[in-house]
């Protein structure tokens, strides 16, 4: 698996995500959502770099431009429901992509630490022999990534396969280099400490879902 860490280079990225941090600006969800949002663009910016592209010829009113087009076919993944803004970044760069959505969620059935994953609504376009982008935005212990990464595995084979996170720990990066192929990009905006006793990342921002839409049951 390869892994592009996108902060470790200074852009206004890390401007977005020091404002997704902050309590002092998490009571503003519509804030919160659009700039996960803006890393989502940042992020699909940075990741078609690694596409491969055609040369085409635009009609202009004075004459012909020969440009280059993204020539993968893309099939755009977010998991439920934090991945959704960051999900809306990418679409509004990848606007041609094909897109899907499946959920995935910690299940405590002793009410203490221990949980497993459980992945429940699926819907997604063909992806086989195409770019398939999973995106979400924090990789904690990895675990729901790889349930939903085995999940969508049984449908189909992509071509390549990029995940991409905002804040991740190094448990988590650890978990996806031991259980996804060697076709996996990992792109991560930032790499935080470590996992707390309770498996949440430090420092981290809180429940990425919360914040952009509310506490839930």
């Amino acid at each position: 698996m390869q892994i592009h860490h996108l902060s470790e280079k200074n852009s206004v990225l890390n401007h977005f995500l020091g404002q997704i941090r902050d309590v002092t600006i998490h009571k503003d969800s519509m804030r919160f959502r659009r700039n996960i949002e803006r890393i989502g663009e940042i992020m699909a910016y940075e990741m078609s770099k690694e596409f491969h592209y055609k040369t085409v010829e635009i009609q202009t009113p004075l004459g012909v431009k020969k440009t280059t087009a993204i020539k993968d076919q893309l099939v755009l993944c977010s998991i439920l429901r934090a991945g959704l803004p960051l999900h809306i970044g990418f679409l509004n760069y990848f606007d041609e992509a094909e897109n899907g959505f499946i959920s995935a969620y910690r299940h405590h059935p002793n009410n203490d630490d221990y949980f497993d994953i459980v992945v429940e609504y699926q819907a997604i376009a063909d992806f086989n022999d195409k770019y398939l982008l999973l995106v979400d935005p924090m990789l904690a212990t990895g675990q729901s990534i790889v349930a939903v990464y085995n999940k969508l595995m049984e449908k189909g084979t992509a071509a390549a396969i990029h995940i991409a996170v905002v804040i991740a720990a190094p448990e988590g990066i650890a978990y996806l280099e031991k259980h996804l192929s060697d076709n996996c990009h990992l792109w991560v905006a930032s790499i935080d400490e470590k996992l707390n006793e309770h498996d949440y990342i430090v420092p981290g921002l809180g429940d990425a879902g919360d914040l952009a839409y509310g506490t839930k049951l």
